[in-house]
């Protein structure tokens, strides 16, 4: 009886099951014939080489955020939303956004590019402004969630957590002079105890309330 190749969608949920168990190092185009007990032309049927397959299973978890996303919702949560799933995909696929970093305009980014444009435009955001609105809000999504999930990986590679690392960093912000840093100083505490998502989606709040006086201009 003839074994079926696996389909594209197969390959890419085996490449991203790779990819969060072990990181880039881990998809190999040997590892995933192994994992998916497949000969290297049922890969090859369906992508490029690892950077082809890399690139597609970023777009798989980009596209899976935008097809959740409640697109009748009020637009500021809309926007809100979609911004938190774009966060929340990246921590928890953190070669995610080494993966945009290298190419940022991606088919699936560039779809959620455009949906934060639509829901600025249901803001009533001016048309002079939409373009500057709309790249402020994507680099600070991808920026935020980069910069967490190099922390991780950090964190993975010399095996401390994030809560060792954030209070590491926080007695050395406590050691430092009041006098030539009081809010650093004064921040110490708060960077112990503080949550990254809580704290990104303060940031989203503060542009939903920054782009509302847009509105007024």
């Amino acid at each position: 009886m003839a074994v079926l190749a696996p389909s594209r969608e197969v390959i890419v949920q085996a490449a991203t099951d790779l990819l969060d168990e072990g990181g880039e190092s881990a998809l190999t185009l040997r590892a995933l014939t192994i994992r998916l007990s497949t000969g290297y032309g049922a890969i090859y049927h369906h992508v490029a080489d690892k950077n082809d397959l890399l690139a597609a299973a970023a777009d798989d978890v980009i596209a899976r955020v935008l097809t959740g996303a409640v697109v009748d919702a009020d637009p500021r949560e809309a926007l809100r939303g979609v911004a938190l799933g774009l966060f929340d995909a990246i921590d928890a696929h953190p070669w995610v956004g080494a993966e945009l970093s290298r190419q940022p305009w991606r088919p699936a980014l560039l779809d959620f590019y455009e949906s934060v444009g639509r829901l600025l435009h249901a803001l009533a955001v001016p048309e002079r402004a939409r373009f500057d609105a709309a790249g402020a809000l994507v680099n600070y999504v991808l920026g935020v969630a980069a910069q967490n999930a190099a922390r991780r990986g950090r964190g993975r590679d010399q095996e401390t957590g994030r809560a060792d690392f954030l209070a590491g960093v926080a007695e050395q912000w406590s050691e430092l002079d009041p006098g030539r840093y009081p809010f650093v100083h004064e921040a110490a505490t708060r960077l112990r105890e503080h949550d990254d998502r809580d704290q990104f989606l303060t940031g989203v709040d503060i542009f939903l309330a920054g782009i509302a006086t847009l509105r007024r201009t």
